[in-house]
């Protein structure tokens, strides 16, 4: 145990110079999202946090994140109390900077000691496995591009997801404070929702029912059940309940439209790789053939208005384009097909409750909501690599089972190639890698994959989407190759 502490020290000790050396690179328009909030928090009263709109950076995260935000304000004063004025709007001092970058890596001590905490727990016996488990975790790449060069708080709140796994697949599990520590992370960022199917599931069937890992039930607890329920929603009163005291009941309204624009497009600006990005390419390669075809023929398949039926791209607001040659897709519609992909991955953890079920439903739920489901960031795949990162070794363990062993550890490879390529196109900077590319950086450079396979497959572009790795502009950067390799994944 000691060895592994002191190896996991030593890692992260490296890991922290390489973030050092990228504090002053790159960062994308979520710095500002959080200094905005970092001064909406300092210099508003509570019941104006989720009403402020001055900037077009509202605030959009539930209140256990934006007291977070809060906490962090107080050093914030010590490097620049400029950055606190709700009114600077881009500013973005040295000190700030410094500030900024540095409460990233400070937080990322979470991780590190979580990282520890889980796999000390999923392999006791094994010091080996520990050791690179906890690697694979904290050397994550994508968390790496995502929070320490386009800035966010990522690692933080994965944190506090690896320590509730760690009280779901303990050899002496807690599934209450499991539970209490799921909610909480919900009230940090929502767009954990997407395991929400799998850890409802398990617990209501594994705890509450008291169902053993082979599905023999004991009966169900009302006693359970009920704790179960009265934890969560202590967590989630702690939660919102500041916020309806001092504001009155319609601050949950306004909170709950700030945390789900359903108003914006399907797609976010940045097309994830999912269905929706191939479904988009399919839209307009079907305009673009209608374009083509005789007058009487193309009255046989008639094209949606422009501008009509809900937009399949869109950013702050409800802008871009609608679907014309296909059907419309709305925010219930992917509900259903999240829904449907689901459903078999659920029942079969409904009859085998077991910790390796469950681990494995974790991260199936997670793509099922990455895939299919509304308005989609790219950055979204960091919910299916992060987990899997310390999870794959016990995943892979089949009492023997070589073939399992291997299938794992490829798809583990597989989604970590595929899925951290999908997060290039977050960075400017990349284009001015490639010289080759226009002075005005319209085109954003190729991705390895793109160049690796540019021998064998000719690149095209239609309607501005380059199939391999090109783009002209920002809402089409998903590659379609990358889009298929996450495709092959699930």
């Amino acid at each position: 145990m000691l060895a592994m502490r002191n190896s996991t020290a030593a890692l992260f000790a490296a890991l922290a110079v390489l973030k050092l050396l990228l504090i002053p690179g790159y960062h994308s328009t979520d710095f500002e999202v959080h200094r905005n909030w970092l001064a909406i928090t300092h210099s508003l009263p509570l019941s104006r946090w989720y009403y402020e709109d001055l900037s077009e950076w509202t605030l959009d995260y539930p209140p256990f994140f934006a007291a977070m935000e809060w906490v962090l304000s107080w050093p914030a004063m010590l490097f620049d109390p400029e950055m606190l004025v709700v009114s600077n709007l881009g500013h973005a001092s040295a000190s700030t900077v410094l500030f900024q970058r540095l409460s990233v890596i400070t937080l990322d001590c979470a991780l590190a000691g979580a990282a520890a905490r889980l796999c000390s727990r999923l392999y006791p016996d094994s010091p080996t496995r520990q050791a690179l488990a906890v690697a694979l975790t904290i050397c994550n790449p994508g968390l790496l591009l995502v929070d320490h060069v386009h800035f966010q708080y990522n690692g933080v709140l994965y944190a506090l997801l690896l320590c509730c796994l760690a009280e779901f697949l303990s050899p002496q599990p807690n599934p209450l404070l499991g539970g209490s520590l799921f909610a909480a992370l919900l009230n940090f960022k929502h767009i954990f929702l997407y395991f929400v199917p799998a850890v409802f599931v398990f617990l209501l069937r594994g705890y509450c029912c008291g169902a053993s890992p082979a599905g023999v039930q004991t009966g169900f607890s009302p006693t359970r059940f009920v704790t179960l329920g009265s934890v969560v929603c202590l967590v989630c009163a702690l939660s919102f309940g500041p916020y309806i005291a001092l504001g009155g009941v319609e601050q949950l309204p306004q909170i709950l439209a700030r945390l789900f624009p359903f108003k914006r497009g399907l797609c976010h600006a940045y097309w994830a790789p999912n269905t929706w990005a191939l479904y988009n390419l399919a839209d307009k390669a079907g305009i673009a053939l209608h374009s083509r075809l005789p007058g009487s023929l193309s009255l046989l398949v008639p094209l949606a208005p422009a501008g009509s039926g809900p937009s399949f791209t869109g950013g702050l607001v409800h802008d871009g384009d609608a679907h014309r040659f296909l059907p419309g897709i709305t925010p219930g519609r992917t509900l259903a097909l999240v829904g449907l992909a689901l459903f078999p991955a659920m029942v079969k953890l409904w009859r085998r409750p077991s910790q390796r079920s469950f681990a494995a439903c974790l991260i199936y739920s997670s793509f099922c909501f990455f895939m299919l489901s509304w308005h989609v960031h790219e950055k979204a795949i960091l919910m299916a690599t992060v987990p899997l990162a310390p999870l794959v070794l016990a995943l892979g363990s089949t009492g023997g089972n070589s073939q399992g062993t291997t299938t794992a550890y490829r798809l583990f490879l597989l989604l970590a190639m595929t899925g951290h390529l999908s997060l290039f196109p977050l960075c400017e900077w990349l284009p001015t890698l490639w010289p080759f590319l226009d002075a005005q950086h319209n085109v954003s450079a190729p991705s390895s994959m793109s160049v690796c396979c540019s021998a064998h497959i000719p690149r095209m572009e239609l309607e501005g989407c380059h199939l391999v790795g090109l783009s002209r502009t920002p809402a089409r950067r998903s590659t379609l190759l990358t889009t298929l390799g996450v495709c092959c994944v699930v």
